[in-house]
């Protein structure tokens, strides 16, 4: 079976913004990247298995703060953007992109059922002539081992009757600077026509594009990014613990660092990682590795850092309210201040404050939060248990009624002087009160 199109073909119509460009998966990556494709003139296509999220962007409802319900009511309104749950869509679209979860399994493995489900559904719909991208963050091996066989069951053959690619994505939810379009692209390719297809899709999307020489490359770029972060982090929170047995703030010496306008680059320590890409990449990389024979003794050492770092905010509690109260945490009333992986975001995947709720209930605690962006808290894999639980509305009266206040996600909305006045002690694990200007002898940091 040959090609619908030829490969210089499929790049004049892309070029030409006159193609309809498909997306699975419309959470964090996928919402703004659909956006971003229609931006560009193109037709977007919104695929998605959960069938409320359709309903919602039907209805006009936001299901992801940042974006305007309004936008989406618009171009489904005038054509330009299609949603559905309905899978044989696929075949109306020229480019197909995978944007799915790739989370880990309870042994700390690569979890791929997402993206594999996903490409056994496209599979069913492949046609002659079509680009399919993977997004989702993965070990460098995946698009060539794990998706093209799978694609391939339809009878048709990659590189002859289809193309792929890997373009990482590389979303940062709450960052007001850089969005989709505003960050550069990498791109790579099975085979070097796949790569020049995808570059003249991307190059119409967003500001710049970085080929690279294959999918595996492109694969490791965004692991390579997402453990150096962590491993930073690793080293900020262990100097965290150090310098507070020295009396020194690290804080205040991170500060003091990053004046340096060469050679540092600053970090920060906090209660643990959250998101799904940090506490979660650097695992997949370790666990490929394994395949090669070769350690990876440093990226583990910053995964066993970051993962203890909840107990340690723990223990600063119980010793901050014995100390303060001589109790300790069992009866204690907990108020957790931000949930959400990050400050100004809604989103609480692997969020340290998920594990803290738990840390602190399992020592007999009684635990509300209060999360601006975070009414209430959804389903979890790791954390079901909690799946339910409403924000708890805060005023002075309510927040005097708690033994103390845990803020573990820094979000600017949060007011708090007011805060620290009404609370008999506040646990600050990211420097918040001092941020904002603030000295009080009930906050203690951990």
């Amino acid at each position: 079976m040959q090609l619908r199109k030829t490969s210089g073909e499929l790049v004049e119509m892309f070029r030409a913004r006159e193609a309809t460009v498909a997306v699975i998966g419309l959470g964090y990556v996928g919402l703004p990247l659909v956006r971003a494709i229609v931006d560009a003139g193109f037709t977007g296509l919104g695929v998605d298995i959960d069938p409320e999220k359709i309903r919602k962007l039907h209805d006009g409802v936001a299901y992801i703060a940042q974006f305007d319900p309004a936008w989406f009511t618009e171009r489904l309104a005038d054509g330009r953007f299609a949603c559905t749950t309905d899978f044989s869509a696929l075949g109306k679209a020229d480019a197909i992109i995978i944007c799915v979860p790739t989370p880990l399994t309870k042994h700390r493995e690569p979890d791929l059922s997402y993206v594999v489900g996903t490409a056994r559904s496209i599979a069913a719909h492949l046609r002659p002539g079509q680009l399919v991208v993977l997004e989702s963050t993965t070990y460098p091996g995946t698009t060539t081992e794990v998706l093209v066989p799978e694609l391939e069951t339809s009878g048709l053959a990659c590189g002859t009757d289809f193309h792929v690619a890997f373009s990482p994505e590389r979303e940062d939810p709450g960052n007001v600077r850089y969005g989709t379009k505003s960050i550069p692209k990498i791109v790579g390719g099975v085979g070097d026509a796949a790569r020049d297809i995808a570059l003249a899709l991307y190059d119409q999307i967003v500001v710049t594009t970085v080929p690279v020489s294959s999918t595996a490359a492109a694969e490791a770029v965004k692991i390579t990014e997402n453990i150096f972060r962590a491993v930073n982090i690793a080293l900020v929170n262990e100097l965290k613990l150090i310098y507070d047995a020295m009396g020194i703030d690290v804080w205040e010496v991170i500060e003091a660092a990053k004046t340096k306008p060469f050679g540092f680059m600053p970090f920060y320590p906090g209660p643990g990682l959250g998101g799904h890409c940090i506490p979660i990449d650097p695992f997949y990389l370790t666990w490929k590795a394994r395949e090669f024979d070769m350690p990876t003794r440093l990226v583990e050492l910053a995964g066993e850092i970051n993962t203890a770092m909840p107990a340690h905010v723990v223990t600063v509690c119980m010793e901050a309210l014995n100390h303060r109260f001589g109790k300790g945490l069992r009866g204690a009333r907990v108020l957790l201040v931000g949930l959400a992986y990050k400050k100004n975001v809604g989103d609480i995947r692997e969020s340290p404050g998920l594990v803290l709720i738990r840390l602190l209930e399992a020592h007999g605690a009684i635990v509300d939060f209060h999360d601006p962006h975070v009414p209430e808290i959804g389903m979890t894999r790791e954390h079901p248990e909690v799946a339910g639980r409403r924000s708890v509305a805060v005023t002075p009266e309510a927040i005097s009624s708690y033994d103390f206040a845990l803020i573990a996600t820094d979000h600017d909305v949060v007011d708090y002087a007011a805060l620290v006045e009404a609370s008999r002690l506040v646990v600050d694990t990211r420097n918040a009160c001092a941020r904002h200007g603030i000295v009080s002898d009930k906050v203690v940091k951990a």
